[in-house]
């Protein structure tokens, strides 16, 4: 009949992105998911992207210049090792939680075969394009936490994090304001 409408029923699948959605915003206060084509000139689109997104915390210039490097590097690695020569798909996934930033940054490219070795400062499988091998060192240290997870043949997936220190100006207005409530 025409102009009758007539309800579709929902699938139970459609019920479940929902409930997940809702538990994740009982989570996070915020996420973003960006999947870029793995050429060295998305690098700084990635870690621009990151920037903005993590700027809603409030960070300082230099907790923001820590976070751009490491995805810097992470994103670097997925180009250069995950992919090698060949085009593939980076993603980054991030979140944010009270005063925190959680990023995924992963590739379905070749993997690593050892990861404690690929750790190691220093190390580099690419000696002749003059790799540093410093890329998971810089990463640990400019984060608060690092982890690794690699299957070689399916891929690799860095998630790092870090708190950011509440902004200094807020802590001298909220000693003030108990200050002069004396």
């Amino acid at each position: 009949m025409i102009g009758e409408f007539v309800p579709v029923p929902e699938s139970p699948s459609a019920n479940l992105k929902r409930k997940d959605i809702r538990e994740m915003n009982d989570v996070f206060e915020n996420e973003m998911k960006l999947e870029f084509i793995s050429r060295s000139s998305n690098e700084a689109f990635a870690r621009l992207t990151v920037a903005a997104f993590a700027a809603q915390l409030d960070p300082t210039i230099e907790e923001l210049a820590d976070i751009k490097t490491a995805v810097s590097e992470a994103v670097t690695n997925c180009i250069i090792h995950g992919y090698e020569n060949k085009q593939g798909i980076v993603k980054i996934v991030g979140h944010l939680k009270e005063d925190e930033i959680i990023l995924e940054i992963s590739d379905t490219g070749k993997g690593i075969e050892n990861v404690a070795i690929a750790r190691e400062p220093l190390y580099t499988t690419k000696p002749n394009l003059e790799r540093s091998g410093m890329g998971f060192t810089i990463m640990e240290s400019f984060m608060d936490t690092m982890e690794i997870e690699s299957i070689v043949g399916l891929g690799t997936k860095v998630t790092m994090s870090k708190k950011i220190k509440p902004n200094r100006k807020e802590e001298e207005e909220d000693f003030q304001m108990m200050t002069t409530n004396d």
